[in-house]
């Protein structure tokens, strides 16, 4: 339904459009009573002769005083009522059944009004068709009308194209072209906005200059002014939306919470006012499962698709651009290593194949730490984030790979020592090996020396 104060001003406006509508009836059957009084000719003077009782040349048919009234060359025309086709003269194949129907019309063609005052204003507009009280009273100059329904199309002049079916039907339609109501009252305040389809009781009732706009249901679109190119199905779906553009909405009040918000699409889903952009299906707490097509079995490349707590899908982002308070994880992933991973079945109306699974239990993920898990709308425990599980393994994986890392620059560094020890020791001792062969080998000589000084003697 409509909120209530949008419902007040368009209840407001109504109801004083019905009062002017009272007033310009009780004012132009004064003009016509007054104009039927000036211009019919003396009592039982007739337009034609012999008297309205069949048929005329020129295949005319008139019943009525002052039917046909100012007819020249006129042909196939019928009139039936008081001063019905009054001003007629050159229009053919006009067809007016009721008091001062197609009253002022003088060549215009192609014409049905039906209904007292139908197409009274009718001037030289053709093929417009106009059955019930005033329909298409104001029409001048418009073409290929349509009004089916008390005050149908009542006020428009020069609009054409135009189908009203119901009372009050595009009634205040003025230049507007190629719009279709079907319903009491749709299309109601329109003036100049063309293309616009409204089925339903009150259906696009307020649409002043929208255009393109398709309302089926009753108060579909109700509230709409300027906006445009907005689809609705269903009962007052889209009813709060004013200027937004664009839109669909599908299923009884669906988007009637949409404002001035324009590409939303909602699918039996209310909406949230001003938003933009945004895509809905489905109302929280009364849709429980989702099954769609063309997914599971499906072999494709992409980013990794989640929803949140509110039921928004989406991607992950990991631009810097996206995040604030950013600063180093450090000992916060050490929570993982308190995690129990085990393995385990789903329930049957969950799995009925029953596979097996591996993986956390949430409610122990968070004991150890409640950033880990995900909640549902009534705040209790549903899910773990394994991503963020992820980046902390990730972080665990990185200090220990860098205290590897320092372990091996350690080691190293000893082996480097170690080595350059070794040549060293290597050395002093292929040194003291020198020196001990070279004092060995003097103290050979110093024993065989006094052999030698023997021989001599």
């Amino acid at each position: 339904m409509y909120p209530p104060i949008q419902l007040a001003k368009i209840s407001s406006a109504v109801a004083n459009a019905v009062r002017q509508l009272r007033w310009r009836r009780g004012f132009f059957a004064s003009v016509l009573l007054l104009t039927y009084v000036v211009l019919s000719p003396a009592p039982k003077a007739v337009a034609v002769s012999p008297p309205p009782d069949g048929g005329y040349s020129g295949d005319n048919t008139a019943e009525g005083d002052t039917a046909l009234y100012s007819l020249t060359s006129g042909r196939a025309n019928t009139a039936l009522g008081s001063a019905a086709l009054f001003s007629n003269s050159t229009g053919s194949s006009n067809t007016a059944v009721g008091v001062s129907a197609l009253f002022s019309n003088t060549i215009g063609s192609g014409n049905t009004a039906t209904g007292v005052n139908a197409l009274a204003n009718n001037t030289t507009g053709n093929f417009n068709t106009a059955t019930g009280v005033t329909a298409l009273f104001n029409n001048t100059t418009g073409e290929d009308n349509t009004a089916n329904g008390d005050d149908a199309l009542f006020a428009n002049t020069t609009g054409s194209n135009n189908t009203a079916n119901g009372s009050f039907a595009l009634f205040n339609n003025t230049t507007g072209d190629a719009n279709t109501a079907s319903g009491d009252f749709a299309l109601y305040l329109n003036g100049t906005g063309h293309s616009n389809t409204a089925n339903g009781v009150d259906a696009l009732i307020a649409n002043t200059g929208g255009n393109a706009n398709t309302a089926s249901g009753a108060g579909a679109l109700g509230s709409n002014t300027t906006g445009s190119n907005n689809t609705a199905y269903g009962t007052d779906a889209l009813s709060s939306n004013q200027h937004g553009n664009n839109n669909i909405a599908l299923g009884n009040l669906a988007g009637a919470n949409l404002t001035n918000g324009s590409n939303n699409i909602d699918i039996a889903a209310p909406g949230v006012a001003g938003e933009a952009n945004t895509i809905r299906i489905g109302t929280i707490g009364m849709q429980r499962r989702t099954f769609i097509a063309g997914i599971s079995g499906v072999a494709v490349s992409g980013s990794e698709v989640v929803v949140n707590s509110n039921g928004r899908l989406g991607v992950a982002t990991s631009s810097a651009r996206f995040k604030q308070a950013i600063k180093p994880m450090d000992k916060a992933s050490e929570a993982i290593l308190s995690l129990k991973p085990v393995s385990f079945r789903y329930k049957e109306e969950i799995d009925p194949e029953g596979a097996p699974q591996f993986g956390l239990i949430a409610e122990d993920v968070e004991k150890v730490n409640p950033d880990l898990v995900a909640r549902d709308a009534e705040g209790k425990v549903y899910t773990v984030r394994y991503e963020a599980v992820n980046a902390m393994l990730l972080n665990e994986f990185l200090k220990e790979h860098r205290q590897v890392q320092q372990l091996k620059a350690t080691v190293a560094q000893q082996q480097e020592e170690f080595h350059a020890k070794f040549a060293q020791q290597q050395k002093q001792i292929e040194a003291l090996t020198a020196t001990i062969q070279k004092v060995s080998d003097q103290m050979k000589l110093t024993k065989a020396a006094p052999q030698i000084v023997a021989d001599n003697q």
